[in-house]
């Protein structure tokens, strides 16, 4: 225990040299380090972000509307019902929904058994299919609907991620809540109004053909066919407009869209959208076939424009235009880049957090930190003296100075439960080291001579300290593995403290006092 080759030596004065400079952005500003990462990119310029109880902004619950989901499948399973039966030519009354099923009326019980065997065939698995007389009805399984509503959890919280990103909100927290609801915090967040509606938009967008054989009239009187949908145009002075309820393109074959300016001599704020392969060649051949007829791009059923097909666009890309303002032409490139949300969104709570309660608890944690330090410092000099009080106090700083550039290193967002962790670990910290000089003054009064006192301090020790650290670990990873929000920020400062008290204790002690022997030969230690 008392040997250190060379190669040790060198990897722990590197740590100790490394630590401090990863460290050290974490007292510049925002402003300072970005100066660093321009001028200087090879520099360490990352520090730990603050959570939203530190530096304020914003608290939002929201609720998915789970029957949106069950109306789309049961939308979805009525129209595979109806083209399965039409491609197998098999003739029926109605196909309509009825609550949670959808309802197949026959002419007969041997046209229904036909029809029935179709349907199993084609459909499959998660539905179930029952024959009464001429009548079939088809629901789909408890299980699948489960299955459903997940997907649209994890969907949804997926998109609602994008959204933020595009907002550069740095460290959200996004994550479910029970089997509907979603929490987002937004640290920093100055504008949270804007966020709410950005995030709680559907962003459903479908391309439309123009029914020109229906008025508005006919839609505002409510004699508009069944083939068509009367939706509004953006600006409400113009009304409504009929189009075909098939929708001939939807937003999720877009690649890309951005906002951009008119190029053609307006200048007005538009916003260019890219389709994929498929969708590309859809659009070649609907503008090929519609040539000079009005064709709607619909945003959550609501028409934002209608212009005229001038000829054959056969590349995928297209402009929006509608009378954007330069934010709100952003605001529907991000919607679209983001995706589709499966179903609208509820705020069910909202709560916003001031800065001044962050300053405060920043302040209350730094003194609460420095305070634990200074005290332990203390106790450690009146306990073990000058020189071995010093051998744990440098330990104690060093171990600190680690925690913190390893968790501005892995980018981690402080939160007060966090600052909790770190003054934790400055308290158990010493533990370590308590044992090993603890175990050394026994083997002082049995009589040892230094280098057994020393060597046998550490090795006696050793099991103590791996069976309390380990065991504390293992908490700390249960917690992060089973936690949300501030409880994981303390599970990982407590974890991260745990490895870099274990280095300073077994490593960085130990090799302070290795040279300090090998360099004074005392007769004793001035334990």
């Amino acid at each position: 225990m008392l040997k250190f080759e060379k190669w040790k030596i060198l990897l722990v004065l590197a740590i100790c040299l490394i630590g401090p400079i990863y460290a050290f952005p974490n007292l510049l500003n925002e402003d300072q380090r970005e100066k660093i990462a321009a001028s200087m990119p090879f520099l360490p310029h990352q520090a730990m972000s603050l959570g939203l109880d530190l530096q304020g902004g914003s608290h939002l619950q929201l609720q998915v509307d789970m029957k949106t989901v069950v109306n789309d499948r049961l939308e979805n399973l009525t129209a595979s019902a109806r083209n399965i039966l039409r491609d197998k030519k098999i003739a029926s009354q109605s196909i309509a929904r009825k609550g949670d099923d959808v309802v197949v009326t026959l002419n007969d019980a041997a046209t229904a058994k036909a029809a029935s065997t179709a349907l199993r065939n084609e459909i499959g698995e998660g539905v179930t299919i029952n024959n009464d007389g001429p009548v079939i009805s088809i629901t789909h399984t408890a299980h699948e609907l489960a299955s459903f509503k997940r997907q649209a959890m994890a969907q949804s919280i997926e998109i609602i991620r994008r959204r933020v990103d595009e907002t550069g909100t740095k460290e959200p927290l996004i994550q479910a809540q029970g089997d509907d609801r979603i929490i987002v915090q937004l640290p920093g967040m100055k504008d949270p109004q804007h966020v709410k509606d950005l995030i709680g938009k559907t962003a459903r967008l479908t391309f439309h053909m123009v029914d020109i054989n229906v008025a508005s009239a006919a839609c505002t009187s409510g004699k508009a066919p069944l083939t068509v949908r009367c939706l509004p145009m953006a600006r409400a002075e113009d009304g409504v407009l009929a189009v075909q309820r098939r929708a001939l393109l939807t937003g999720d074959m877009l690649v890309d869209a951005r906002a951009g300016f008119d190029q053609g001599g307006t200048g007005e704020p538009i916003v260019s959208f890219r389709l994929d392969n498929l969708g590309a060649r859809k659009f070649a051949d609907i503008t090929r076939r519609n040539t000079g007829k009005p064709f709607a791009i619909v945003l959550d059923d609501v028409i934002i424009t209608a212009p005229r097909i001038n000829g054959v666009i056969p590349n995928g890309s297209g402009q929006i235009t509608g009378n954007f303002t330069t934010e709100s032409a952003n605001d529907l490139a991000v919607l679209l880049r983001a995706g589709a949300l499966p179903a609208p969104l509820k705020v069910i709570e909202e709560r916003t957090v001031g800065p001044s309660l962050g300053a405060d608890s920043i302040n209350s944690g730094k003194h609460a930190a420095i305070a634990a330090t200074l005290l332990v410092m203390a106790l450690m000099f009146v306990v073990y003296g000058a020189r071995f009080g010093g051998f744990i106090n440098i330990a104690l700083i060093v171990n600190v100075v680690l925690m913190i550039a390893i968790l501005s290193i892995m980018g981690a967002t402080l939160t007060l439960p966090g600052i909790v962790g770190i003054v934790l670990t400055i308290g158990v910290a010493v533990d370590a080291n308590i044992l090993i000089f603890e175990r050394m003054r026994e083997e002082m009064r049995a009589g040892r001579s230094v280098l057994p006192t020393i060597d046998q301090g550490f090795q006696g020790a050793m099991s103590s300290i791996l069976d309390a650290n380990i065991t504390t670990l293992i908490a700390a990873v249960v917690l992060f593995l089973v936690g949300t929000g501030p409880v994981r920020g303390f599970a990982v400062t407590l974890m991260v403290g745990i490895i870099t008290s274990l280095f300073a204790s077994l490593f960085l002690t130990r090799l302070m006092i290795v040279t300090w022997v090998n360099w004074r030969k005392p007769k004793s230690l001035p334990l």
